[in-house]
């Protein structure tokens, strides 16, 4: 780019002169044109030497052989020169030309191809300008200026120096520009990916600096926010894989040491034997129960699960719940209060929401004192149907608010297996009231009772 940028402004400072050169050069060979058609040579050499001293330079005549006839310096006579110059007027028929060489110690010119691409100081450089000498339309000869050109030409290669120098700089500080910049880019891009790879190998808790701005940041963000979301869910699962191997481990253990007692004792009573047997088809209805309750949770895990939509009435289905729920609410001594507003026609899947309803009711009533309250509340809130199940139990502790509808999480582990609970009741409800596009909170002061408020949309069929 270097030589380039030279060569352009070479050319624009070569411009002038060659112009200049050209325009006497010319301006010569016309006046010579009949001496030189005469063999004057004397008079020649006269009008070359106050040409030459106007003109700054050696001035030389040629034959149409290309023979010096006269030379200013008094040199080359009769010598026959072979400059390309020469050779564009006698050869290819040019009325003038130009051109820049340097030579060597005896004045040959050299072959060095592009001249700047050489030392200036190593040659003296010459400019040659050459103008056909006509006679009645023939070309008798030729007229050559030699006039030095060494300070232009130092100037320009100091020039060309300066440039190089520049843009070796600026391509350093490019260079070094470029390797700070893309450490700055590919080092977070680094680090994500080593992340990545962490993950990979099934650590799920590395996360990665949020740095910089823009994409970079955003995507520093996404990542964290992704590994987070995928650590928490490997550790649900794990609690999970936890939680139902201990809850299944817990019947199965129980059922071992009554099979057990059965097969070592032959000759217990009949009395102690059926109630062994009893507890044992309990034990199992329980299994039977939580693996059922897996089931359908994996179902909607993987959205397996449809709803088969009808039109149905909200307030019939809590009617009927109550209904079946009558023999353990008389058990229990408690009043069930029902309060609608409004009927809550809805298209819906009649049989999970009666789940839903009937897990509530049933925990309400399961966890609630003897001689209790409970309170069911439907009304209409807009587009919505609110169902409110309350109670004056003793309520849950705040602590334990946040985990309410985890998978096997119960709040009093005793009391609740005790109850005959699987501890996925909450968390099916869950399920099944997002899988309707609903809302399900709860609220709850220990001593004071809990409610659960379930949002259901209305839509209608």
């Amino acid at each position: 780019m270097a030589n380039s940028l030279t060569n352009m402004v070479g050319d624009y400072l070569f411009e002038q002169r060659i112009h200049t050169d050209t325009v006497n050069v010319e301006s010569l060979a016309v006046r010579i044109a009949p001496l030189l058609a005469q063999s004057d040579t004397e008079a020649l050499y006269e009008e070359l030497t106050a040409a030459g001293g106007e003109m700054g330079g050696r001035l030389m005549v040629l034959d149409r052989y290309g023979k010096v006839q006269v030379d200013t310096y008094s040199e080359l006579n009769g010598v026959r020169v072979d400059y390309p110059e020469v050779a564009s007027v006698l050869v290819r028929g040019d009325l003038a030309d130009y051109g820049v060489h340097p030579l060597d110690g005896v004045g040959e010119i050299l072959k060095t191809g592009n001249f700047l691409l050489s030392d200036a100081d190593a040659f003296n450089w010459v400019g040659y300008c050459t103008a056909g000498v006509i006679d009645h339309s023939d070309v008798i000869g030729v007229v050559l200026l030699s006039s030095p050109v060494q300070t232009m030409m130092a100037n320009l290669y100091e020039l060309r120096d300066q440039m190089l120098v520049i843009f070796i700089a600026v391509a350093v500080i490019a260079i070094i520009f470029c390797l700070v910049f893309s450490n700055i880019i590919t080092k977070p891009m680094t680090a994500l990916t080593k992340s990545i790879q962490n993950m990979a190998r099934g650590d799920f808790s590395v996360r990665v600096k949020v740095r910089g701005s823009g994409e970079m940041r955003r995507m520093a963000r996404t990542f964290n926010s992704m590994s987070e979301k995928i650590e928490s869910l490997d550790q649900a699962r794990n609690q999970f894989v936890s939680n139902a191997s201990h809850e299944l481990k817990t019947p199965l253990a129980t059922m071992k040491i009554m099979i057990e007692s059965l097969i070592y004792q032959p000759e217990m009573e009949v009395g102690l034997r059926t109630e062994f047997m009893t507890d044992i088809n309990r034990e199992i209805d329980r299994l039977s129960s939580i693996v059922t309750d897996l089931l359908t949770l994996v179902r909607m895990d993987v959205r397996d699960v449809k709803l088969s939509r009808e039109n149905m009435s909200m307030a019939a289905l809590i009617k009927d719940t109550k209904h079946l729920l009558g023999p353990m609410i008389k058990k229990r001594s408690q009043t069930v209060t029902l309060s609608i507003q409004d009927d809550c026609d809805m298209y819906a899947d009649r049989t999970k929401l009666q789940q839903v309803v009937y897990n509530l009711m049933e925990n309400a009533v399961k966890y609630t004192q003897e001689g209790g309250e409970v309170n069911v509340t439907l009304q209409r809130v807009g587009r919505d149907a609110v169902l409110t199940v309350k109670d004056n139990g003793p309520g849950i502790p705040a602590e334990h608010l946040p985990h309410i509808f985890d998978r096997f999480y119960r709040v009093d582990k005793a009391r609740s297996r005790e109850a005959g609970g699987t501890g996925l009741g909450l968390a099916i409800v869950h399920q099944l009231v997002m899988l309707h596009g609903g809302e399900i909170h709860v609220e709850s002061e220990e001593g004071k009772g809990t409610s659960f408020i379930v949002e259901l949309p209305l839509h209608l069929g």
